[in-house]
Order: structure tokens, then C-alpha cells, then sequence
């Protein structure tokens, strides 16, 4: 952790959390509760389904895994000990992934198997691993629908029910496979529903109680709709200036361990070659990546391998990397939500970060609505000769090759299978 000020006074070992959780929380060096985490585990230790809201970052996930590995472990219900007893849906394949790695860690001592189920890659042996047995299947929904249709599982002996990011469901279309999913385990009152959002809108709200046995609200509010310790500032760019803004400014803030945001993936590509022909080590995460290069990316990422990751939004949730000091946005999203989201990758875990962003001549008429969205004005920065000075030319790169098998990529979290359940929605944001 890089801060304890975000941290509560509430002590995991107060809670009468299982005996052989407390032995994996006490080898991950955690010690006291995030607000979200003291706000919800008492409930959910006694049984009670959840609706929690919290900014991300803020540990939802632990929270989540706790309860529900907890309440399996008192479980008296017999039940096939080849099928799966909890179900984790999460939007997209790096959320998945970060779920199941923290799952192994904290589960370390209770004996349960975790299985992965995401598109992209790994079809046949995620397959082999959930055929095995498993008690928690952690998984995107078009992956999930696409083995549950093959008979590779059944839902009929689920206890414990999470959906994480559920504003993110919506964003990319997924309520249909959720809903497909809820129809097939047993009813609300039979399990334990836990439900975690950024926000607690009213189509996120309508979801819960639709398909939860009454849950408990548990909103965990900050005085901003962003991180709290994220400096944010933006600056007024004509659409040529942008690339020598962002290198002098990478350069002059020596902003390693950094994300550039972009709105479409040829911008990405652009940004990236820029980078490249001044010097600074990037990588690109977008759609066109296939899974097992992100997931290498990723790691090379978090080891400091790589300096900076270019990404469009298929990078703004999900991804839990601790000491990001800078995010760009080279674009403006075109929905305030995502600025939030972007930004939220600096700041964690109550550390302090930086949010630059380009308020260009395509994407200004953005800025207005992200900052009615945020609450307050994003100071402007000054464009002076430095920021301006030459640069050196982008070089050459070779686009990725598309992903999936060889078909066209996927949205984040979604597998190609025509198995899957998921109506097409209409979203107003350029990804």
C-alpha cells in the first residue's frame, strides 16, 4: 500500500472473518479496512446482499472475495463438488484476470480451486480447468454463457452471486448475458448477491433489486467525483501541437510508470511512434492486441519493463497497477464517466498522482461536460516555447495483428462466440 490515510480504523481481524482467511490477509500485510471494505463486510458477513458504490481503486474486489469465500466456508449445503458454488462476473478480460489473481492470493488457505473464463485466448484449457471442478468460476459474460451452453457447468448449485463494475455492464451492453446468467441459478433469497459499481445509477439499482434478495445500499462518498489526490489539468492544444506537447511534457515531468489515453486506435498507433522516434519506451493496449500479448504487456508494465502504456479505453477499468504517476488524456473522452475512469488509474490505494489532459481542437467541446460531470473547473496549464520545442519524427511500427483467433476483435470482456446472449446496445462514446 502507498498510503494508509485511505485506510478505516476497522480491522480485518475484528470482523470474525474466518480463521483461514485471516491467515492469507495477514500474508498480503493488510491490517485495517478501506471504507468500502468496513462498510460492507459486517453486513455481508451476516448473510445480507450488498449494492456497494465506491470510486475505483478503493478495494471492491477484496471486499467481495472475503464474503464470499467466507460464506462458502460456513456452508452446510451439499452439493456437486464438481460444479462451481460462486459466480464472479466482471466487463472485462483485465478485471477478470486481476479478480482471480487476488482470489489465489487471498484464498491461499482455504482449500478452494478458481477458474478463469475470458475471450481471447486460452479457450480449450479454461475449458479443462472448469470441466476439473471448480468452487469459483470468475469470468466475462460472453466466455461464461458460451461454456454454460456447452454443458461445460451449471448453475444450479451457486451460493454466492457477484457482479463487479455493473455501471461497466451497461456501458458495453452485457445486461442481456447477465440476466441469462441470473435466470439459471437458484432464487435471490437462496444465495448471496453482491453487486459493485463505480456508481449506483437507477438502471444499476433496477438490476439489484430485481435480481438480489433486498439489498443493503452501502454508498461510500468522497467529496469529488474523482480521486481525491489526483492533480488534474488540462491544456488548450491545436490539433498539431499535441504530439510535441505530450513528448516535452513526458520528458520535463519525467513521467515514467505513465498512460496515454487516446479515443481510437490509430491514434494510439501514432502516439506510440512518436514515442519510439523520441526515445521513450511505450506499449500499446488496445482491441487489435491479442489477449496473451496484453497480459505480457501488462505484467512487463507493472515490473517497470515498460515505461509507458498507450491505450484506448479498453484500459480505463480493470486495471489495478500500483505507482502509475501520470495518465494523459491525449483525447478527451466524449463521456464524462470515462474521464473519471482514465484518470482513476493514478491515485490508488491513497497514493497521489497526475491527470494532463489535451483540450484539442476535435475534442474540447467535451471539456464543459466532464466538468459539470466532476463538480468543478480543471485548472488550465500554460503553453510556453519548452512544451513546443522540436521534436524528433515518429518512427515506423508495425500494426498488431487482430486478435481472437483470427477473427475481428472483441469488445473488452467479450468472447466472439456466437453463443453469446449479448443484444448489441447503442453507446454514444468513440472507443
Amino acid at each position: 500500500m502507498s498510503s494508509e490515510k485511505h485506510l478505516s480504523d476497522v480491522r480485518f481481524d475484528q470482523l470474525g472473518l474466518h480463521p483461514q482467511l485471516l491467515e492469507g490477509i495477514k500474508e498480503t500485510g493488510f491490517n485495517f479496512c478501506t471504507p468500502i471494505q468496513a462498510g460492507t463486510l459486517p453486513v455481508a458477513l451476516k448473510g445480507k446482499d450488498i449494492a456497494g458504490q465506491a470510486q475505483t481503486g478503493t478495494g471492491k474486489t477484496a471486499a467481495f472475495l472475503l464474503a464470499g469465500m467466507d460464506h462458502l466456508l460456513r456452508s452446510t449445503k451439499s452439493t456437486d463438488k464438481r460444479q462451481p458454488r460462486a459466480l464472479i462476473i466482471a466487463p472485462t478480460r483485465e478485471l477478470a484476470i486481476q479478480i482471480h489473481s487476488d482470489a489465489l492470493q487471498l484464498g491461499k488457505h482455504t482449500g478452494f480451486r478458481f477458474a478463469l473464463a475470458y475471450g481471447g485466448t486460452g479457450y480449450e484449457s479454461q475449458r479443462k480447468t472448469i470441466e476439473a471442478g471448480t468452487d469459483f468460476l470468475i469470468g466475462t459474460p460472453g466466455r461464461l454463457i458460451d461454456y454454460f451452453k456447452q454443458h461445460v457447468y451449471n448453475l444450479r448449485n451457486i451460493e454466492v452471486m457477484v457482479v463487479d463494475e455493473a455501471d461497466r455492464m451497461f456501458d458495453l451492453g452485457f445486461i442481456a448475458d447477465i440476466r441469462y446468467l441470473f435466470r439459471r441459478m437458484p432464487p435471490p433469497d437462496q444465495r448471496l448477491n453482491l453487486l459493485f459499481s463505480a456508481t449506483l445509477n437507477f438502471k444499476v439499482t433496477e438490476l439489484a433489486y430485481e435480481h438480489m434478495n433486498q439489498p443493503e445500499k452501502v454508498v461510500i462518498e468522497s467529496e469529488t467525483v474523482t480521486a481525491d489526490k489526483v492533480t488534474q489539468i488540462a491544456y488548450y492544444t491545436a490539433n498539431s501541437e499535441k504530439i510535441p506537447v505530450l513528448v516535452n511534457l513526458i520528458k520535463s515531468q519525467n513521467a515514467t510508470r505513465s498512460i496515454i489515453f487516446a479515443n481510437t486506435k490509430r491514434t494510439v498507433e501514432k502516439i506510440r511512434a512518436s514515442l519510439e522516434g523520441n526515445d521513450i519506451q511505450s506499449a500499446i493496449l488496445s482491441g487489435d492486441v491479442p489477449q496473451t500479448k496484453r497480459q505480457a504487456l501488462l505484467k512487463r508494465f507493472q515490473n517497470g519493463e515498460i515505461d509507458i502504456l498507450v491505450a484506448t479505453d479498453v484500459a480505463a477499468r480493470g486495471l489495478h497497477i500500483d505507482g502509475v504517476s501520470h495518465v494523459f488524456n491525449f483525447d478527451l473522452p466524449q463521456d464524462p464517466e470515462d474521464y473519471v475512469h482514465r484518470i482513476g488509474r493514478t491515485a490508488r490505494a491513497g497514493a497521489s498522482g497526475d491527470a494532463i489532459s489535451f483540450a484539442c481542437e476535435d475534442f474540447a467541446y467535451s471539456l464543459p461536460e466532464i466538468e459539470e460531470f466532476i463538480g468543478h473547473k480543471i485548472p488550465m496549464g500554460n503553453i510556453d516555447q519548452e512544451l513546443l520545442k522540436e521534436i524528433k519524427p515518429a518512427v515506423k511500427i508495425n500494426r498488431p495483428p487482430r486478435n481472437n483467433r483470427g477473427g475481428r476483435p472483441g469488445k473488452p470482456g467479450q468472447s466472439n462466440s456466437r453463443h453469446s446472449a449479448r443484444k448489441p446496445q447503442h453507446k454514444r462514446t468513440t472507443k
